[in-house]
């Protein structure tokens, strides 16, 4: 009988930590949107990606420029960069893989994706979400917005996995820690010319720079199962 019952209590514990996980991860507020509307309004697929910005300090610090985040579960259409005005000198220890880049081989050939770095500061932008972390004058230094795909809409609004993670630079490896202080859960680096995705999936993809945003990369695909209730 003293099984049973604790096996009983095992299980209402399990399902407890089942609910505020959901909870969490789809139902709890989001942070407030601190993207500047400009840059969300604004048209990233007119820009030469393969003209840089020139970090000599003579500008905007990573810490003076407000947080880049997603708006909803996605943003409607390829934005403008995060940090156009930030001219930082990159830390030491990190590689520059500013630009955009374009998946060739491996796990997600096609995936088209924009990073933005600034002192300690990284942004990548793809598949309609915006993940920004390092020093802002808004919010706090993880990333704290969606992964983008809308696992269910229930009132005619959409739900999405909110995620959270800390990009930190070791021996040239860009590796992003869930929540900030969780295990590596994705990888980017320099391999020669090409940029290397390793997630945690297994999956490993070779980027090629690229110049300017291919069409249909501009406005995102829908992502996630999308059931309706």
């Amino acid at each position: 009988m003293r099984i049973i019952k604790w096996a009983l209590r095992g299980v209402l514990f399990f399902v407890f930590i089942v609910m505020v996980g959901f909870w969490q991860m789809f139902l709890s507020s989001r942070p407030p949107l601190t993207t500047d509307p400009a840059t969300l309004a604004g048209d990233g697929s007119v820009i030469d990606y393969c003209e840089l910005p020139i970090l000599n300090g003579q500008g905007k610090g990573a810490a003076d420029i407000p947080k880049g985040n997603t708006p909803g579960c996605s943003y409607q259409h390829f934005p403008l960069p995060i940090l156009a005005e930030c001219t930082e000198p990159l830390i030491e220890g990190a590689d520059d893989i500013r630009g955009l880049w374009l998946g060739v081989e491996g796990g997600h050939a096609g995936h088209v994706e924009r990073v933005e770095q600034c002192g300690r500061r990284t942004v990548i932008t793809t598949s309609g979400v915006i993940h920004d972390a390092g020093p802002n004058s808004t919010l706090g230094e993880n990333t704290n917005d969606t992964e983008g795909s809308v696992a269910f809409t229930m009132g005619g609004q959409e739900y999405c996995p909110r995620t959270s993670a800390q990009m930190v630079w070791d021996a040239g490896v860009l590796n992003f820690h869930i929540f900030g202080w969780g295990p590596v859960v994705v990888k980017r680096y320099l391999d020669g010319d090409q940029l290397v995705w390793e997630y945690l999936d297994g999956s490993l993809t070779r980027m090629d720079r690229i110049c300017a945003l291919p069409a249909t990369a501009k406005t995102p695909k829908p992502r996630g199962l999308r059931l309706s209730f």
